[in-house]
């Protein structure tokens, strides 16, 4: 196993993990554990927008990152055990 792919699991494991953290920190569309964590975090209404569309393009720009890696590493990694 080389560099690339080392480098490559490691970029896949932390932005796999990210894009977790990230999806569950969005605001749920109703009552729960969410809509509770959601009301303690974001207790002015005027940036709730602003903060919702950082996240938005956070998650995106991780998963965006995980999908390359698993096509750059379906592409590298090396077929079986020598």
């Amino acid at each position: 196993m080389g560099i690339l792919n080392i480098l490559l699991t490691i970029v896949l494991f932390v932005s796999g993990i990210l894009t977790i953290i990230l999806v569950l920190m969005h605001s749920g569309k109703g009552t729960g554990v969410s809509d509770m964590i959601a009301a303690s975090m974001y207790n002015s209404a005027v940036s709730t927008g602003v903060l919702e569309k950082n996240l938005d393009r956070l998650t995106v720009i991780t998963s965006a990152i995980f999908g390359i890696t698993v096509v750059i590493m379906t592409l590298t990694f090396p077929l079986g055990a020598i």
